[in-house]
């Protein structure tokens, strides 16, 4: 019973120990497909494999870049609608109400107000990266097999014709020659290199020496693809960084117009709620006190009102009708004149708090 006992512990140690060591295998193996992704080129000496992989490299850059780009302008999309949101409720939800209760109190004459036009196109990005196409690389192997086979046809020929003028042959165009002919054409070959005379041997003299140029314009042609493509895979992963950098000075400045955007949707929701209060307040002078013939009749608390909302709607028009965009970047015009809004209504709360 206790043999048995210590065999069965013994199964149960073995079960536990071998899927740890699975694990550890399959670990390696991720691990060096891993490393043989990281460094392709240290494992791969050949120029075409490494250009293969520098193109793979400045792709992947590109692509990222393009894809925050992207996401930026996707942001800004929906700031846009936002912002127009919060410019439609304040016009609705207090200002429209305000001009036209400061002008039936008699402070201003809405004819006679400065007609503004409101922002339409609130950022539009001037693309000034031009789009980066990339190419593959080819391993010239296919016209490096064409070449050879030209080139070897040439040599074929060239070293008959040899044979041929060595020989002493004449031969005619116009017919086909004799089978005693050629014999004597490929075995010239045998005696040509000092060796018997023997057709079977210059045969293979003839073949051998054709294939030996064709094997050496192949690799002549595939060694000078790689060293052009390895070049040419450089200079693309090169104008890859720049384009990203480039890239990257768009993806800020779409940055700082994100953030310009989310604090003047916050501004123009201020302005809504303290214009609505304002409207109310006007509600009242004009319940309480009437229409006035003149200004200075109404109470000095009642006119200070008028002149607070009439600060408040100059500042907030302002801003909405004052360009975002110059020239694809973020109007420092826009800048000040937030700023300037922000002000008012600090001046305001400082007041009421």
């Amino acid at each position: 019973m206790n043999e048995k006992h210590d065999v069965d512990e013994m199964v149960e140690n073995i079960e536990e120990d071998v899927p740890d060591k699975a694990e550890e295998g399959v670990e390696d193996v991720i691990i060096q497909e891993e490393v043989a992704e990281v460094i392709p080129v240290e494992k791969k000496k050949k120029k075409h494999v490494e250009a293969i992989y520098l193109v793979e490299e400045a792709k992947k850059i590109v692509q990222e870049a393009d894809e925050q780009t992207q996401e930026c302008k996707l942001l800004l999309l929906g700031d846009l609608k936002e912002y127009e949101n919060a410019k439609h409720a304040l016009k609705v939800g207090g200002m429209d109400a305000c001009l036209s209760l400061l002008e039936r109190l008699g402070y201003i004459d809405e004819k006679n107000e400065e007609d503004r036009d409101e922002d339409g196109v609130v950022f539009e990005p001037k693309d000034e990266v031009e789009p980066l196409v990339l190419k593959n690389v080819s391993s010239g192997r296919f016209t490096g097999l064409l070449y050879a086979l030209i080139g070897g046809s040439l040599t074929f020929g060239g070293l008959l014709f040899l044979a041929i003028k060595k020989l002493g042959i004449d031969l005619n165009l116009n017919t086909l020659p004799t089978q005693e002919q050629i014999e004597n054409i490929l075995t010239w070959f045998s005696t040509a290199v000092g060796l018997e005379s023997n057709l079977y041997t210059g045969s293979a003299i003839l073949v051998i020496a054709t294939l030996l140029v064709m094997v050496l314009i192949y690799m002549i042609r595939v060694s000078l693809k790689g060293s052009k493509n390895l070049h040419f895979a450089q200079k693309q992963l090169n104008d890859a960084q720049i384009y990203t950098e480039a890239k990257g000075h768009c993806k800020a400045e779409m940055d700082r117009v994100d953030a310009h955007m989310k604090e003047t949707i916050t501004t123009l929701k201020m302005y809504e709620v303290l214009l609505n209060e304002q409207k109310g307040k006007l509600e009242r002078i004009l319940h309480m006190e009437g229409q006035k013939e003149n200004i200075d009749d109404y109470h000095e608390k009642s006119y200070l009102e008028m002149q607070e909302t009439k600060e408040l709607i100059n500042a907030v028009k302002d801003f909405i009708t004052t360009p975002m965009s110059d020239e694809g970047r973020l109007s420092e015009d826009s800048v000040t004149y937030l700023a300037h809004a922000n002000a008012q209504i600090d001046k305001v709360l400082k007041r009421l708090y």
